[in-house]
């Protein structure tokens, strides 16, 4: 979620009720050459508590470094991403990367285990390709070095989220018999009932979403909604959308100043009005202001324009 699950979003995904969030995954490296990128990653806030601080990197001594930065950051727990899949960063050892050594992926764990005082968490996937899917035994590994929970995407490195996500081997590591640590599923969660579905077959603990909230983060209020009481409530009408993504800028231009922060909100704008019907004339406007008034005029012209429509 690089460029998604910064301050601004997550605080869009905590009002519609994300239980648990996680910083944007940040470069021990970056962290450790204190590059203004990377430390910016470590601003947590106390509304959104709880909160994890998510690294990666290949090197062991690096990762140890940067895990003792992340806890003086003040999150609730340490995370560490064994995931990410794509080339620049699993190619060179971190991320999924380090699913080609598991013997390492164990000692690297032990080593920020040790290091930090905060409870440490794990995110990765069920295996570099499908002649590795050593998961049930890789979590067992992790879970005997110390980390406090794990959450695990149906899909191997090699698949990058192509392909449907295996939830039959994350159930595998829940039902371990010697585990005793919260298991969390990840993948294919696009609707309330699919969270449900899968929640009830493979009887994790919990659900990881990502790419689902993107543009929707009113997505855990509906899963939450469907798993109290089988009914996920109605989408958005056009008032809360613009509402949302006036939030979403508002936070945005807080956090990052005016310039940056009116940029990198036209990577939004597409996903929260997906599905609407002629809005490309309307998406190009908001994706060249660059005045925060001028945006503003374009969304309340968008609700008088659209706000009849019904999302389905």
């Amino acid at each position: 979620m690089e460029d998604v699950s910064d301050p601004p979003f997550r605080a869009l995904c905590k009002e519609y009720g994300a239980d648990m969030m996680y910083t944007e995954f940040i470069s021990s490296e970056g962290l450790i050459r204190d590059a203004a990128k990377s430390v910016a990653k470590l601003d947590v806030f106390e509304y959104e508590r709880p909160i994890g601080i998510q690294i990666f990197g290949a090197e062991i001594q690096s990762m140890r470094e940067a895990a003792a930065i992340a806890e003086q950051a003040g999150p609730d727990l340490v995370d560490i991403n064994y995931g990410c899949p794509v080339k620049k960063v699993a190619c060179r050892g971190a991320g999924a990367g380090i699913l080609q050594d598991i013997p390492k992926m164990v000692s690297m764990t032990k080593e920020i285990v040790d290091t930090c005082t905060l409870p440490v968490t794990v995110k990765t996937r069920l295996g570099w390709d499908d002649g590795s899917k050593h998961i049930v035994e890789v979590a067992e590994r992790l879970q005997d070095v110390g980390i406090q929970a794990i959450s695990i995407h149906g899909r191997t490195r090699a698949q990058m989220y192509k392909g449907e996500a295996d939830w039959s081997l994350i159930a595998a590591v829940k039902d371990n018999p010697r585990m005793h640590i919260p298991v969390f599923g990840n993948g294919d969660i696009d609707s309330p009932e699919k969270a449900l579905r899968y929640k009830d077959k493979y009887g994790v603990d919990g659900i990881m979403i990502g790419r689902a909230a993107i543009g929707a983060p009113w997505f855990f209020r509906q899963v939450k909604q469907f798993l109290a009481t089988g009914d996920a409530g109605p989408l958005p009408d056009m008032q809360e959308r613009v509402r949302a993504v006036r939030l979403h800028l508002q936070k945005s231009l807080e956090w990052k100043g005016e310039r940056l922060g009116v940029v990198e909100m036209r990577r939004h704008y597409a996903n929260y009005f997906r599905g609407l019907p002629h809005f490309k004339e309307h998406r190009l406007a908001l994706v060249t202001m660059d005045n925060p008034s001028d945006i503003e005029a374009k969304l309340e012209e968008i609700v008088h324009h659209f706000g009849d429509h019904v999302f389905l």
